[in-house]
């Protein structure tokens, strides 16, 4: 397999032209969230049907972007897309994964052996990506992956880039190029959460105990557009891909937010174990709303979405030295008072916390709906053509 694409005569891959082009750029960043993806599936069918209409015929999102990239649920939608596959596609796909990959085996432990099975996951996974590696032609553009290592530590932003450090296999045999790593390993650690899933392994150095890796969100990227935009632009990737908000656009889709709550009388009774899970769970919140601070501001935004009380929202505002890219963020707010006033959706208590998780099936149908409603009413035909 030709994974470089290095021949002077030979025509430039798909991938490589997407990467190494001249000309303007356009990253797609989807966020983890479980079946919560299905919310960014809405965004993105919608995405799809406006592209369609601005060249009227239909447009592969692979096509469009020139990088693509997900964190944990976002990772299996974003390959997905890169292979090609439409939102209808990875839509039927997530309806069907739901209650095969989030149904608790009888005969765990809790506390000593995972929820769900990790195989079952795999196996949804290898449906969509078979035995392909990084390194594949088939992959049509970019992809960015995001991983934690979790044995030595450390946030893994993979991506399919030739030119990018650790690519190749060295003479020496000291580690395994990324472009033989399995697809299907690489998505399914970015979607290894602790106590749902068991790590991932994988192989990263010949006859030596391979790397346990577990979900992406469990990084500061579970949003990972400030993590794919440094990919474009800093040296070491050697992309550098062109600054400005006419030369550059980021579509940034979200999973469904909210502020993760715990009543102070029932944290006093909590078990440490318990303190400790919530206290995560508050921490990835919270780096997604640093990386939606940051990207709001040095970017041009094109599309509102307030950061905080505080803050307020910063599409207005650029930094002083100019907006270094196009910034538009697609989400929604698993709040009740939002979404009654900008769905017009009046959810139950009860409704509002099954929607909430990222592993409840059953939610699927209401996901959904909740993806469609806001992407007809937060994209708009003008904003999408100028992307």
């Amino acid at each position: 397999m030709n994974v470089t694409s290095n021949d002077a005569a030979a025509p430039p891959s798909p991938r490589d032209r997407h990467l190494f082009a001249p000309g303007r750029k356009r990253i797609l960043s989807i966020d983890g969230g479980g079946v919560r993806g299905i919310i960014a599936l809405g965004f993105i069918e919608r995405l799809e049907a406006l592209l369609a209409g601005a060249h009227g015929k239909p447009v592969r999102l692979c096509d469009h972007f020139d990088l693509i990239g997900g964190t944990s649920t976002g990772a299996i939608i974003a390959t997905a897309l890169a292979l090609g596959y439409s939102a209808r596609d990875i839509r039927d796909f997530y309806v069907r994964m739901g209650p095969k990959v989030f149904r608790r085996p009888w005969l765990r432990l809790p506390g000593w052996q995972a929820k769900f099975d990790a195989e079952a996951l795999r196996r949804e996974i290898l449906a969509v990506v078979g035995a392909r590696l990084l390194g594949s032609e088939d992959l049509q553009t970019g992809l960015g992956i995001i991983l934690k290592r979790i044995d030595a530590g450390g946030a893994w932003i993979v991506a399919n880039n030739p030119r990018a450090p650790y690519w190749r296999t060295p003479a020496d045999g000291s580690f395994i190029g990324n472009c033989h790593y399995s697809l299907a390993n690489l998505v399914r650690a970015s979607t290894a959460a602790p106590h749902y899933f068991d790590p991932q392994i994988i192989p990263i150095i010949e006859a030596m105990p391979p790397a346990l890796f577990v979900d992406g969100g469990l990084t500061p990227h579970n949003d990972p557009a400030l993590a794919l935009f440094l990919m474009t632009v800093l040296p070491a990737y050697q992309l550098l891909w062109p600054l400005g908000a006419e030369k550059l656009t980021i579509v940034s889709l979200g999973t469904g937010t909210y502020r993760p709550r715990f009543p102070s009388a029932e944290l006093r009774r909590a078990s440490s174990t318990t303190i400790a899970l919530h206290s995560l769970t508050q921490q990835i919140a919270e780096s997604q709303q640093l990386t939606l601070t940051m990207m709001a501001w040095l970017g041009r935004g094109g599309s509102r979405w307030p950061i905080n009380s505080e803050i307020g929202d910063l599409a207005a505002l650029e930094p002083p030295f100019g907006a270094l890219f196009r910034f538009l963020r697609y989400d929604v707010r698993l709040e009740a008072d939002w979404l009654k006033d900008t769905l017009a959706l009046s959810l139950s208590p009860r409704d509002l916390a099954a929607i909430r998780r990222f592993d409840n099936p059953g939610a699927i149908e209401l996901l959904a709906d909740i993806g469609r409603r806001a992407a007809a009413r937060q994209m708009s035909a003008m904003e999408v053509d100028a992307a």
